[in-house]
């Protein structure tokens, strides 16, 4: 299963046993480093600059930075893979800092990669058994 939690949220008792991944280009304001559990930071994940900047956290502009956002997504794929086999093996929280929990990039990452999951899943089920 794939969850979101902002970083700056008080771990819940059994958190520690997912993999938890930034996925932020940014490193979060006034977190230290040492506070933050984590098990890798995936910057490659993160919106582009440009995207990022463009969207400003203006939920008007949602649907327009979900399109573009999972385009990027999509030419990043080398990027994804250590949280797509995290989530093969286990719980995977993807750890963001924007404000708004609903609007923010790392729910678009977690349908970008539920829908990867079920996909390959999919596709391994069609493949013919050889006898």
């Amino acid at each position: 299963m794939i969850h979101i939690e902002r970083v700056y949220h008080h771990l819940e008792p059994g958190d520690s046993e997912a993999t938890r991944f930034l996925v932020e280009r940014l490193w979060p304001r006034g977190v230290k480093k040492t506070r933050l559990k984590m098990d890798g930071w995936l910057k490659e994940v993160a919106p582009s600059t440009e995207l990022r900047k463009w969207y400003g956290h203006d939920p008007e502009r949602w649907p327009e930075f979900q399109r573009r956002y999972t385009r990027e997504l999509g030419t990043h794929r080398e990027a994804l893979a250590p949280l797509l086999e995290a989530a093969r093996q286990g719980d995977v929280t993807l750890l963001y800092s924007a404000r708004d929990e609903e609007h923010n990039s790392a729910a678009v990452l977690k349908g970008y990669l539920e829908r990867s999951l079920r996909s390959a899943r999919r596709r391994t089920r069609r493949r013919p058994t050889l006898h």
